[in-house]
C-alpha cells in the first residue's frame, strides 16, 4: 500500500537534511501515483522557492566532490607518467636540484599567462630556495611557437644549461615576431653560435624532446599553458606566488 505524503513541513526538513538521511518507510518513491508524485514535486519545488540558497549549497558540495574526483585521477595520471615527467632526460632543471619539492611547467613562450606566471615562479623558487623546477617547452600556440621553443631546446642541446636558461628568460620576454633573423640576433646577444644553434633546430633530436613533451601532455590531459605538476598534484593554468605556496606547503605537511 502507499503512504501517504509528508507534510509540507516535513518534507521541507527532509529536503534541507538530504532526502537520503530520511528513513526507508517514509515514502515510496517507485510506488507513488501520478497525483501524488505530482503533489510531491510541488512540495519541492515551494521548498526551494522558500529556501535558495539550499540550491547554492548543493551546487558547491557538488563542485567540492567533483573537484576532489579530479584531483584523485590527475594523482593517478601522475603516478602512471612519473617517469616522464619528472626524469625524462632532455628538460632542463633548475632551482635548487636537491629540493624537496618538484615542480614541473608545461609553458609556450607565446602564451600571455605563462609570461605573466614567469616572474611568479622565479620569486617562489627565490623565497623558497627548496624546490626543484623542471621546464617542459610545449608549444602550442602556431608555427612561431615551435620555433622559439625548438631554438630553446637547440641551445641547451648544443650549449648547455646555463646558456638555455638565458635563451629561456629572453625569449619569455621578447615582443617581437619569432623569425629566424630575430633568434640569429637573440643568439648572437648570448653569445652563441648562431649558425650552429639554427641549424640544429631542425634536427631530429630536437624534434623528437617536443613530441615527447606533447605526447605527455596529452596523457595528462593538458590543453593549455601555463599547467604545472607539482608533486603528485596537478595545477591546470595560471597560479599567483602565494597559491603556488599554499600548495607547496600543504605537500610538506602531508609528506
Amino acid at each position: 500500500m502507499t503512504r501517504p505524503l509528508f507534510p509540507a513541513l516535513a518534507l521541507s526538513a527532509g529536503l534541507a537534511a538530504g532526502l537520503t538521511a530520511l528513513p526507508a518507510q517514509a515514502f515510496d518513491l517507485e510506488n507513488m501515483s501520478e497525483a501524488e508524485r505530482e503533489a510531491f514535486r510541488g512540495e519541492i519545488r515551494s521548498y526551494l522557492l522558500d529556501n535558495p540558497e539550499v540550491i547554492m549549497e548543493a551546487v558547491e558540495v557538488l563542485e567540492e566532490r567533483q573537484a576532489d574526483q579530479q584531483a584523485q585521477a590527475d594523482e593517478a595520471l601522475v603516478a602512471a607518467n612519473e617517469d616522464a615527467i619528472f626524469d625524462d632526460g632532455h628538460s632542463w632543471v633548475g632551482g635548487n636540484p636537491e629540493g624537496d619539492i618538484t615542480l614541473v611547467e608545461f609553458m609556450d613562450y607565446r602564451c600571455g599567462y605563462c609570461r605573466r606566471a614567469a616572474p611568479q615562479v622565479a620569486d617562489l623558487l627565490d623565497f623558497d630556495g627548496n624546490i626543484r623546477l623542471i621546464v617542459k617547452e610545449f608549444p602550442i600556440l602556431g608555427e612561431q611557437s615551435v620555433m622559439a621553443s625548438r631554438f630553446a631546446v637547440a641551445v641547451l642541446q648544443k650549449a648547455g644549461d646555463d646558456a638555455y636558461k638565458a635563451a629561456h628568460d629572453t625569449l619569455m620576454a621578447f615582443s617581437g615576431d619569432i623569425t629566424e633573423p630575430a633568434l640569429r640576433r637573440i643568439a648572437g646577444d648570448l653569445g652563441l653560435p648562431a649558425d650552429e644553434i639554427v641549424t640544429h633546430m631542425e634536427s631530429d633530436e630536437v624534434a623528437q624532446v617536443i613530441d615527447a613533451n606533447h605526447a605527455l601532455g596529452r596523457k595528462l590531459g593538458i590543453s593549455g599553458t601555463p599547467s604545472f605538476v607539482m608533486e603528485d598534484q596537478m595545477l591546470r593554468g595560471y597560479l599567483p606566488l602565494d597559491e603556488m605556496q599554499r600548495v607547496a606547503a600543504e605537500l610538506r605537511e602531508e609528506g
